[in-house]
């Protein structure tokens, strides 16, 4: 049984869920949002962990993973902008390079190796986190502050760190953990990535 891409399959069907929950109940939907957002971030925890216990991480599995987290934010990003708009309108122009700068990972990875970003580094890890409290934040409390802005800078932060892991490569890989990492494979020099954090 491929118990990590149900994992992942479970954290894909959230993404609907969400939207479904916020559009029909609105302010009522915030503790379940909350819950889920939650339920979300555990299953991308354990899905590499358990594949790697189990020993059957692949490159597909880890594809499918990266696209599926991008859908889970989006749908989350969604649902706290129907909720909170006037707190996420503050940092109308930020976001928006955001996303710019998440589109030029896939640009970049496009162009150059015909496939998309699947980095998984440690920066975008730790920018999940950041994801998670601000939207906690903002959907649970109504309150964006400091947990919106630092998801906001720690996501350029993290999508530059993606776009130099995408021009360093020499060809396409998954699981680089950062720029610096990127910068060893060009160079041919061996390093060991983290059994917990990386595919090998």
């Amino acid at each position: 049984m491929n118990f990590p891409k149900w994992l992942i399959l479970f954290r894909l069907l959230l993404a609907p869920t969400i939207l479904l929950l916020v559009n029909f109940l609105k302010d009522e939907a915030r503790s379940i949002i909350v819950i889920l957002l939650f339920l979300g971030i555990l299953s991308d925890i354990f899905d590499g962990i358990i594949a790697r216990k189990m020993n059957i991480s692949s490159v597909k599995l880890r594809r499918f993973d990266s696209q599926t987290d991008l859908i889970f934010w989006i749908s989350a990003g969604i649902a706290a902008y129907w909720l909170e708009s006037k707190l996420i309108k503050q940092y109308t122009i930020e976001i928006i390079i955001l996303f710019i700068t998440e589109g030029l990972c896939y640009a970049i990875s496009f162009f150059r190796f015909k496939k998309e970003t699947c980095t998984h580094a440690f920066l975008s890890k730790v920018w999940g986190i950041c994801l998670l409290v601000a939207f906690v934040s903002l959907i649970g409390f109504s309150h964006g502050g400091f947990p919106l802005q630092l998801a906001i800078y720690w996501g350029l932060f993290s999508q530059l760190d993606v776009i130099l892991i995408m021009l360093l490569l020499p060809k396409w890989q998954n699981d680089v953990p950062s720029a610096y990492h990127a910068y060893l494979i060009r160079k041919g020099i061996a390093f060991k990535k983290s059994k917990w954090l990386n595919d090998n």
